[in-house]
C-alpha cells in the first residue's frame, strides 16, 4: 500500500501489524466526460483489500478524500463490489471505512449504475456475512443508505457527517440549530449509529465487535478461553433491574458489555457478551440508567416503545442470522402510552414479537422484576419459543398490576375492598410461583446465581435445531 493517505492510515490502525494486502490498487477512473482523463485518480479513490483483526479474516476498503473528494465513480464502486465477492466467496466480514463526497458528477450515469450495484451487493452479503461501516468523513445523499444497509455502523464524533439531506435544506432548520448529519443526532434519533468517539475510539471498538462475531453464517463465533468463575455469584445484581446494561455487565464474563446503539431507544439495552467464552447477544428493558457513581441519573418508564421495539427486532434477527445465542432480561409493566406511540405500536410491538418467535437460535429468558400482559408476552415469553425462563423470586408475572385488576374486579365496592382483592390477586396471578406451577417459568433462581443459571442453560441448548415451516420469507 504505496499511499500515506488518511484513508491507508485507517487501514493500518484497524488491521493487524503488517496484514493488509491490497487488490486493485492500479485501477484508475476511465472516464473521459469533463476532462475527467486529466486527472490523476489513483486506486479510483478507495483503497480495497484484506487483512486480519485478531487473527481473523477481514475484507475492508477505505475512501480517499485526497482524491476527488473520495466521491464515487463507476471504477471506485466496481472495487468496493469486487471487494464483496470475494468476502462471499471465503466467508469473512467486510468494513467499509467512509469519507466521501458522493457520487461522482462527471461520471453521471455510470456512477450511478455503479452506486446501485453496491446496494445489491450489500443486500445479498446480508445474514452471510457482517457487514460494519465507519464514517470518517462526509456519507451525505445516496451514500447513507450504505452504513443503513449494514449490521453495524461507527461514527466520529467531531469531523463525520451523516445525511440524505443537508440539515440546511431541511425546511425550516439550519445546522446551528439542529445538526442532523452530526453523531450525536444520527445515534440519539435516528439511531443508524451503534458507536461514537474519536478516530482511534472507534477504530478499537471496531476490532472489539469483529472479535465477537463469526466470520459468516455458517461457523461458530470465536470461542475464548475462560479465566471467570463460571459459578461466580454477585449479590450486587439484585439492584440492577432497573439499569440492565449494569446487570448484563456483571453476568458477562470478565464483566464486558459491547452495547450496540447505546444512545439511541435507551428503554431498551441489545449488545453483545462472552458467557463461558462464547458470544450471545442479550436484549433487556430498562427504566432507569445509573451513572459512574452508582445514582440513578435518568429514569424512564418500564415500557415498550416504537423505537425500543424496532432497535430489539433488529438485532434479533442479526443474532438468528448468524447462530448467535440470544438472552433476554425482562422487567417490563405494558406499552408507552402516549399519541405518538400509538401511531406505530401494535407494528413495532408485533416486529419484535415474530423477530424473536421467528428466531431457530438458542433462547433464554430472565425475568428480573415486573412481566405483564401483552408486553411480556412479546418479550421473549415462553408462549414465543424461548426455550428456558428463568424468575427472580420476586419478578412478578401477570396480565396487570394487581392494584389495577383489583379497580375492575372490585369496581364500586370502596377502597377497603379493592385492596383485599389486590392483595388476593397478587397471591394468586402474579406470584412468580403461580407462573412456574403453570410450566411459564422454568426456574427460580436468586438474583445472585443468575450467571451460573443462564450459562448452564445455553450449554445444555449448544445442540439446538429446530426447523420452521419451509416459505420464502416472512411478511411481517
Amino acid at each position: 500500500m504505496s499511499s500515506t493517505s488518511q484513508a491507508s492510515v485507517r487501514i493500518t490502525s484497524l488491521l493487524d501489524e503488517n496484514s493488509f494486502v491490497e487488490i486493485g490498487g492500479s485501477v484508475t477512473a476511465r472516464a473521459t466526460d469533463f476532462n475527467l482523463k486529466l486527472k490523476e485518480t489513483p486506486a479510483d479513490g478507495v483503497i480495497t483489500g484484506y487483512g486480519v483483526i485478531d487473527g481473523n479474516l477481514v475484507y475492508v476498503y477505505s475512501q480517499d478524500a485526497s482524491v476527488m473528494g473520495g466521491s464515487v465513480g463507476e471504477m471506485h464502486a466496481k472495487k468496493i463490489v469486487n471487494l464483496y465477492n470475494l468476502a462471499m466467496k471465503t466467508g469473512a466480514p467486510v468494513i467499509g471505512l467512509i469519507d466521501s463526497a458522493g457520487l461522482r458528477l462527471e461520471e453521471a450515469t455510470d456512477a450511478l449504475n455503479a452506486f446501485g450495484q453496491i446496494y445489491q451487493a450489500q443486500v445479498m452479503a446480508s445474514g452471510v456475512i457482517p457487514q460494519i461501516t465507519g464514517i470518517f468523513g462526509s456519507c451525505g445523499g445516496g451514500l447513507a443508505m450504505i452504513p443503513a444497509l449494514t449490521d453495524f455502523t461507527f461514527m466520529e464524533d467531531k469531523k463525520a457527517k451523516l445525511f440524505v439531506n443537508s440539515p440546511n435544506a431541511l425546511a425550516g432548520n439550519r445546522a446551528e440549530k439542529c445538526d442532523t448529519a452530526a453523531a450525536d443526532w444520527q445515534a440519539a434519533k435516528a439511531g443508524i449509529v451503534d458507536v461514537k468517539g474519536d478516530e482511534a475510539t472507534i477504530i478499537a471498538q471496531m476490532r472489539e465487535l469483529v472479535s465477537l462475531l463469526p466470520a459468516n453464517n455458517e461457523v461458530e463465533a470465536f470461542v475464548e478461553d475462560v479465566t471467570d468463575d463460571l459459578n461466580r455469584v454477585n449479590a450486587e445484581i439484585a439492584g440492577c433491574a432497573g439499569d440492565t446494561s449494569v446487570a448484563l455487565s456483571i453476568l458477562a464474563d470478565d464483566n464486558a458489555f459491547f452495547e450496540t446503539k447505546a444512545d439511541y431507544a435507551k428503554e431498551m439495552v441489545t449488545g453483545f457478551i462472552r458467557l463461558n467464552g462464547a458470544t450471545v447477544g442479550c436484549v433487556a428493558n430498562r427504566c432507569e440508567i445509573v451513572d459512574e457513581e452508582g445514582k440513578v441519573a435518568e429514569k424512564m418508564d418500564a415500557a415498550l416503545t416504537v423505537a425500543g421495539c424496532e432497535k430489539a427486532a433488529d438485532f434479533v434477527k442479526f443474532c438468528d442470522a448468524f447462530e448467535i445465542p440470544v438472552l433476554t432480561l425482562t422487567n417490563v409493566a405494558g406499552f408507552a402510552a402516549t399519541v405518538e406511540s400509538e401511531a406505530g405500536i401494535a407494528k413495532a410491538a408485533a416486529k419484535m414479537a415474530s423477530a424473536f418467535a421467528d428466531a431457530s437460535v438458542a433462547k433464554v429468558n430472565a425475568v428480573i422484576g415486573k412481566a405483564y400482559g401483552t408486553a411480556y408476552v412479546a418479550m421473549n415469553s415462553k408462549a414465543m419459543g424461548c426455550d428456558i425462563t428463568i424468575a427472580w423470586p420476586n419478578a412478578e408475572i401477570g396480565m396487570m398490576d394487581a392494584k389495577m385488576a383489583a379497580k375492575v374486579i372490585a369496581d364500586g365496592q370502596g377502597a377497603d375492598k379493592i385492596d383485599e382483592v389486590a392483595k388476593e390477586y397478587a397471591a394468586l396471578q402474579n406470584n412468580v410461583k403461580s407462573a412456574a406451577a403453570r410450566g411459564y417459568v422454568d426456574q427460580i433462581v436468586e438474583p445472585a446465581d443468575t450467571r451460573k443459571y443462564v450459562i448452564g442453560a445455553f450449554e445444555m441448548l449448544y445442540s439446538k435445531r429446530e426447523d420452521r415451516p419451509a416459505k420464502k420469507h416472512g411478511t411481517i
